[in-house]
């Protein structure tokens, strides 16, 4: 793409990006031309659709079906306390329409389920998974290989975060799903979430920002990304360590006689 298909405004505006030798005009025309879904509109939603709506990815998706509470506000830096009893994707349009005219922002005020989810992800090319519970999860996961997206899954629990690229439909690649990695959902109740355990804020952001890095370096083909590994993140400590992932022959998903059907 020729880079001068930049207008001044995004000549000036993305100018710290043009720059860097790896993103140039080029680079940054691919981030204005991708299109971004982003399920969950919480502590890891927030600080990645801020990020990716300053770095300029044209056009993005939010799906979430709350509206802001007073208890959000800790980590999800997407909302202000005027936004409180807004719908969390109409806050987020509005909100990130002020961080970057130039990004068209599609709210999706649903919950994501078996009966959507194919057509919610159908016009998007990456998905980031911000989602806080293995039921959505386990759909993105399983609705992404099919539809050949690529899937950037990001979780947050008290102070430890992972972060995971999933593209097991690359056929050039022996790249694992989440299920070569978690066959199955934990049962019902046998997992607390952060309104039980609790998580730090900044935590939660560091993993948010961790994803939209990731979805940025998908979007541009810049640097070493996460497929076929996981970043595992110890913020308490300040580890972070990076895991090789196998694909698992007996998938029932990508396996070889795989048990899911579309």
């Amino acid at each position: 793409m020729n880079p001068m298909a930049l207008n001044d405004e995004e000549l000036e505006r993305y100018a710290r990006h043009i720059v860097l030798r790896e993103v140039g005009g080029v680079g940054q025309a691919k981030i204005r031309d991708a299109r971004v879904l982003i399920v969950g509109a919480g502590g890891l939603g927030s600080p990645c659709a801020l990020y990716l709506a300053a770095a300029g990815v044209g056009h993005l998706g939010i799906v979430d079906d709350d509206a802001v509470s007073l208890s959000n506000l800790q980590r999800q830096i997407l909302f202000t306390t005027s936004d409180l009893g807004m719908a969390k994707v109409r806050a987020a349009a509005k909100n990130l329409g002020a961080l970057n005219p130039g990004v068209v922002v599609v709210p999706h005020q649903v919950r994501l389920t078996s009966e959507n989810v194919k057509a919610l992800i159908a016009g998007y090319d990456i998905v980031a998974d911000g989602s806080d519970n293995f039921e959505t999860r386990f759909l993105l996961n399983d609705a992404c290989y099919r539809a050949r997206k690529i899937l950037v899954s990001a979780a947050v629990t008290e102070f430890d975060g992972q972060l995971a690229t999933y593209k097991a439909w690359d056929e050039n690649h022996a790249y694992p799903c989440y299920r070569c990695l978690f066959p199955t959902p934990p049962p019902p109740g046998t997992v607390p979430n952060c309104s039980q355990t609790g998580v730090l804020g900044a935590a939660a952001g560091v993993m948010g920002s961790l994803q939209a890095l990731e979805i940025l370096k998908q979007i541009t083909g810049i640097g070493e990304d996460l497929a076929g590994k996981i970043l595992i993140a110890d913020t308490l400590s300040t580890r972070f360590r990076t895991v090789a992932l196998n694909p698992d022959p007996a998938c029932r998903l990508c396996g070889k006689r795989p048990e899911i059907k579309a």
